[in-house]
């Protein structure tokens, strides 16, 4: 099986309910949001199930709370305690499942909105419209005061090289390795990243990642030339 790199948007939090952009602004999950991670962790996370921990290798995590606190919910069984956890004793023990390391990383913080941080897209619409400005992709126009496409396209251009290189290149080298990566994140950037996984540009964006979502990027033809989306799970059950 070829190495696969699992993107998991963190779990609902006020603003993702009402539609507002939510970069920097650090946010709990709400309750649901908390209960359907936990329930996703329990049906996906598994070494007979899609995420299988003995397999990963590395997990990203972005520094944003509502990341974190999803990782935390997935409960994937990391050996090493959470970095954010470090100072004071983990709620529960958790069994050891896997021995990836958990790296805190602004390269998958979110999409920087700038003057759109808060706002909806109804109202960035209704701003622009009154400025005299056209209309809003921020696929195309990025945010002003905040990224734009190009910055975003450098930052996961990189991170994809480094996964290539580090965790996934050996994959292919040797049967026996492992190599399964980890992104918890956010809806716009992990889009991004998807898009920018298959060399696409962010224009053509038409993927759509709810909150507490998961995806599946891989390869086609065991070959690390040609980086695919997997489309439906592949679950992972020993023989």
């Amino acid at each position: 099986m070829s190495p696969r790199c699992f993107i998991i948007r963190h779990g609902e939090t006020e603003w993702s309910l009402n539609g507002r952009h939510t970069g920097t602004t650090d946010l709990p999950l709400t309750a649901n949001g908390e209960k359907r991670i936990k329930a996703t962790g329990k049906a996906l996370v598994g070494n007979d199930r899609l995420i299988a921990p003995r397999k990963v290798v590395h997990v990203y995590v972005s520094p944003r709370a509502r990341a974190q606190r999803t990782l935390e919910l997935l409960e994937i069984g990391c050996k090493e305690r959470l970095p954010w956890t470090a100072a004071r004793k983990p709620e529960v023990e958790e069994p050891i499942r896997t021995e990836a390391r958990v790296e805190v990383t602004e390269a998958v913080r979110e999409w920087d909105y700038g003057d759109y941080e808060g706002l909806t897209s109804q109202q960035i619409r209704e701003v622009r419209a009154r400025n005299g400005e056209g209309s809003w992709d921020i696929w195309r126009d990025g945010c002003p005061g905040g990224e734009s496409p190009e910055d975003v396209i450098k930052r996961l251009d990189a991170l994809i090289a480094e996964i290539r290189a580090k965790y996934h290149g050996p994959c292919f080298e040797s049967e026996s390795a492992k190599g399964d990566v980890l992104i918890v994140a956010h809806g716009h950037i992990l889009r991004a990243f998807a898009m920018r996984w298959t060399g696409k540009p962010l224009t053509e964006t038409a993927l759509i990642l709810e909150a507490g979502g998961v995806g599946t990027l891989s390869y086609e033809h065991h070959s690390i030339d040609e980086p695919a989306i997997i489309l439906g799970g592949g679950f992972v059950v020993d023989s």
